[in-house]
């Protein structure tokens, strides 16, 4: 038991175990010691249905034998015992295991996966400037978590947009590609005409009684000037 306790006193300090490990070896010992107690609760209740089935049996022989108090008195007992010697074996085994399976000698040259290859000895104006490349790093990270979220939000925008395009496109959906073509042409004649009449030269008021349609006759018949001036 001494050289036990000077083995535990002089072991690496328990937060090393769990890093190497990626778990805690407590956790897993209770994990173990609570499959034990699931199976002590299954021993009894299969020994509750033993008893209930063999009590059954019994009473058929002897209708005046009290079954419900003998077989509580039992069961009680029976779960009792189980539990009792269960403690006591898995307490011893979480006390050995903490101090064998998952002890580590300090004296033991053991170096982690992730530490593997760096070298701790260094100055401290070495350590003021990679804590400086952290800070910096946690700045970028920043960024582009900010990024990302302006990323977001225009997504959703374009969302938008591209669904009020597509119901202005749905309202235009009546029209076929022939029609297409012609609103097109059409297009172009009106902006041709609206060239040449901007063309014209401004209206005379001086000659406008020469352009009085005579008798039977409408403005617009009496020649060019009055077509125009109509």
């Amino acid at each position: 038991m001494a050289a036990q306790q000077g083995t535990s006193s002089n072991a690496t300090p328990t937060v090393l175990v769990p890093e190497l490990l990626s778990f805690s070896p407590h956790f897993l010992l209770d994990d173990t010691i609570n499959i034990a107690n699931d199976g002590v609760g299954r021993a009894v209740d299969a020994m509750e249905d033993f008893l209930n089935r063999w009590a059954e049996t019994r009473l058929e022989r002897e209708p005046d034998w009290d079954a419900d108090k003998e077989l509580e008195q039992g069961l009680v007992s029976f779960q009792t015992l189980l539990e009792f010697h269960t403690d006591i074996a898995f307490d011893f085994f979480e006390a050995w295991s903490l101090r064998n399976i998952f002890a580590v000698p300090a004296d033991l040259p053991l170096v982690a996966p992730h530490h593997a290859g760096l070298d701790f000895n260094q100055p401290p104006e070495k350590e003021a400037e990679l804590l400086a490349e952290i800070d910096e790093l946690w700045r970028e990270i920043e960024k582009q978590k900010k990024l990302r979220l302006l990323l977001a939000k225009a997504k959703r925008t374009s969302g938008r947009h591209a669904k009020k395009a597509q119901v202005r496109l749905d309202r235009l959906a009546f029209l076929q590609p022939d029609q297409l073509r012609m609103l097109h042409a059409l297009a172009a004649d009106v902006g041709a005409f609206h060239a040449s009449v901007s063309a014209l030269p401004p209206l005379d008021p001086t000659n406008t009684q020469s352009l009085l349609p005579g008798p039977g006759k409408r403005e617009w018949e009496i020649g060019r000037a009055g077509y125009i001036s109509w």
